[in-house]
């Protein structure tokens, strides 16, 4: 599976890039603004239709996610375990093969990250050797519910399979591509075509 991650800052035509990214097949979406508030996610998803909301995921004010009936919600540091009561996807964030290991909490999936240099952080580079993730595969601990994260391109989704990934988190190459429809389609399309 393909997952698109926003950016952590809220831009002008946000939403249409958004919902133009779902119309064209995006399977999941997550919704990462650390330091937003509830509000701001609130406006954020009211201009998203609610036939999108099963495929959304928030990494953030998770009670937002009970209340608009959202597909996910991501555990990460600020949010280290899910609320109770919830029934929907719940998908971590891991940077070590021993944070992949934990098994306290349940997860669908688990980003694994960074796997390549990171396109949206600066200086922020890679923490695996291709035989360091071909040997935590081999022993089971890269599986189809681990995905890539960091520095994942188009280019690089025959890669992350090739490394058996069972799916790739993009995020800084995602918002680079030009927020034309045509363009937008374009994009989305070559990624479900690449079948990560």
């Amino acid at each position: 599976m393909i997952v698109i991650i926003t950016r952590p800052d809220f831009f002008g035509n946000e939403t249409a890039v958004i919902n133009r990214m779902f119309e064209s097949g995006l399977q999941r979406l997550h919704i990462r603004k650390p330091g937003s508030e509830p509000e701001e996610i609130k406006r954020l998803l009211s201009e998203i239709p609610e036939e999108y909301y099963p495929r959304i995921t928030l990494h953030d004010h998770h009670a937002l996610a009970m209340e608009y009936n959202l597909g996910g919600i991501h555990l990460n540091s600020r949010n280290p375990i899910p609320l109770p009561g919830w029934q929907g996807s719940v998908s971590r964030s891991c940077h070590t093969f021993e944070e992949l290991q934990e098994t306290d909490i349940e997860t669908d999936y688990q980003f694994l990250s960074p796997i390549f240099d990171s396109i949206s952080k600066r200086g922020y580079k890679s923490g695996f050797s291709a035989t360091r993730i071909e040997e935590a595969r081999k022993s089971g601990i890269i599986t189809p519910r681990v995905y890539a994260l960091g520095g994942i391109t188009l280019q690089r989704l025959p890669i992350v399979k090739e490394l058996g990934f069972g799916g790739a988190a993009i995020l800084g190459e995602a918002w680079n591509i030009p927020s034309a429809p045509d363009s937008i389609s374009e994009y989305i399309g070559s990624l479900l075509s690449t079948h990560v």
